[in-house]
C-alpha cells in the first residue's frame, strides 16, 4: 500500500507569510519589535519553514526544498542578528553589512522567480514581491535611511499576505477537492 504525503508547499507559504507580515509591520511602524517577533523569525519562519524543505525533498520537490530550506535558513539568521551581539558572540555588524545580506538575497529571489515566472501568477507575484521587499530593505540599509525601510515594511506586508492567502487556498483546495479560494 502506497504511502501519500501530505503537500507541504502551503505550510512553507504560511509561516513564510506570517513572519514577513510581522517582521515588516515592526518595519512598517506599525509594531514594535521584541521577544515575539524573534521568536516567530527562529520558530515560525525558520524551524518550521526548515522542516517544510526537508518535506519538500521527500517529496521530490527540489525547488520547494531548495527555496523553503534556505529561508529557514535565512528566518534562523534575521533572527540571530539581534542575539549574537546581545551574547556577545559577534558585533552588530554595520548598515552596510545587512544592506549586502539583503541584496545577496534579493538577487537569489530574483533568480528564483525566473522559474516561477510563466507559472502560477499568485506564486510568482509572492516571490516577485519578496525579491522587491529584499531589494528596498538592502537599499534601506545602505542608505541608512528609516523612511526606506518604513516603505519596505509596508511593500512585505503585501508579500508576507500573498504567500499566507496562497498557502491557505492550496490547503483549502487539498482539503475540499475543490477551490475554495481562488488561486
Amino acid at each position: 500500500m502506497p504511502v501519500t504525503l501530505a503537500n507541504p508547499t502551503p505550510l512553507g507559504l504560511v509561516t513564510f507569510g506570517l513572519s514577513t507580515i510581522l517582521l515588516s509591520a515592526c518595519n512598517a511602524g506599525l509594531l514594535e519589535a521584541g521577544a515575539p517577533v524573534l521568536a516567530q523569525a527562529l520558530f515560525v519562519g525558520g524551524l518550521v519553514q526548515l522542516i517544510a524543505g526537508i518535506m519538500e525533498f521527500v517529496k521530490g520537490n527540489t525547488f520547494g526544498c531548495v527555496v523553503f530550506s534556505s529561508f529557514g535558513g535565512f528566518w534562523i539568521s534575521v533572527g540571530f542578528f539581534d542575539i549574537l551581539p546581545v551574547l556577545k558572540w559577534a558585533p552588530k555588524g554595520s548598515d552596510g553589512l545587512a544592506g549586502t545580506f539583503m541584496l545577496i538575497w534579493g538577487v537569489y529571489v530574483l533568480l528564483l522567480l525566473t522559474g516561477v515566472i510563466k507559472g502560477k501568477d499568485l506564486l510568482a507575484f509572492v516571490v516577485g514581491t519578496l525579491a522587491l521587499l529584499l531589494f528596498i530593505l538592502a537599499i534601506g540599509f545602505y542608505s541608512g535611511s528609516a523612511a526606506i525601510i518604513k516603505v519596505a515594511g509596508f511593500e512585505g506586508i503585501i508579500c508576507g499576505a500573498a504567500a499566507l492567502y496562497l498557502g491557505c487556498a492550496i490547503t483549502l483546495f487539498e482539503t475540499a477537492g475543490k477551490k475554495v479560494l481562488p488561486f
